[in-house]
């Protein structure tokens, strides 16, 4: 019974349009006006090589930091004054990227090793659609701090992940290849993991244990985001405008060369 149980994904929230795939999502807001560049487009991996800056990793093997920082509640029965939870945590993740081979295989943009910062929400079950906006909103907001042009997209149900009953992804803006990437993928799971980890809270007005809903959002994939920059902040000799946030960070340098 319980394998039967556990094969069985999340209810969709009732906003989520049907569909096959990622071509049926529903496209919520786009942010920014793509440049028009008047001179030949390169893309992250030539301008990183030609400068000298790409450097990579060993494989780490984690998955997403919502893993381990979810199963921190795991068999938890919480009181409701520490609801809302909020946790992150920034780290390596692994991931095999099965049924990719030979797609954006150089580079930052599709990798089996890469770093993430993920945000996790624990909440009571009717703030838990207010909590995925806020999550999404911390993403939007980083990537408006560096001026890069994005579109969010809702997930159609058949793009919707295994666990997710709402999710959100952010695509930003990559000129070389003319199209919009993913660089955060913001989902509410409801009480799906909940039930799975039994991590219940004391509801304080009837006296019942309920289940928790939580939520998971990318704020955001550093690769990605990084090759985004090299990419929007370009210039004609081939070098890399800093974003003006980024600036304090880089001893007040403006340009990379």
């Amino acid at each position: 019974m319980n394998d039967y149980y556990y094969s069985i994904p999340n209810l969709l929230s009732k906003d989520v349009p049907l569909g096959n795939n990622q071509n049926q999502n529903l496209e919520i807001k786009r942010w920014g006006n793509p440049e028009n560049y008047q001179y030949k487009i390169k893309n992250h991996v030539e301008i990183g090589e030609n400068l000298h800056k790409l450097t990579y990793y060993n494989y780490a093997l984690i998955p997403t930091a919502e893993v381990p920082l979810i199963n921190l509640m795991r068999n938890e029965l919480l009181e409701e004054k520490v609801l809302p939870i909020k946790m992150t945590a920034h780290t390596p993740c692994f991931r095999s990227e099965a049924g990719s081979y030979g797609k954006d295989t150089r580079g930052l943009i599709r990798t089996h090793q890469f770093d993430k910062v993920e945000i996790v929400q624990i909440v009571k079950p009717e703030y838990s659609m207010q909590a995925l906006e806020e999550i999404t909103l911390h993403a939007e907001y980083i990537l408006e701090l560096l001026c890069l042009p994005y579109r969010k997209m809702l997930l159609c149900s058949g793009d919707t992940g295994f666990s997710s009953s709402k999710t959100y992804d952010l695509e930003v803006w990559m000129p070389a290849q003319n199209m919009y990437k993913e660089v955060s993928s913001c989902s509410n799971t409801g009480d799906f993991q909940s039930r799975r980890i039994k991590l219940r809270y004391k509801d304080k007005k009837n006296k019942k244990i309920k289940f928790a809903h939580t939520l998971n959002g990318s704020a955001l994939a550093i690769g990605r985001t990084l090759a985004a920059i090299i990419e929007n902040y370009q210039t004609k000799d081939g070098y890399i405008k800093i974003p003006k946030v980024l600036q304090p960070y880089m001893q007040g340098k403006s340009i990379i060369q």
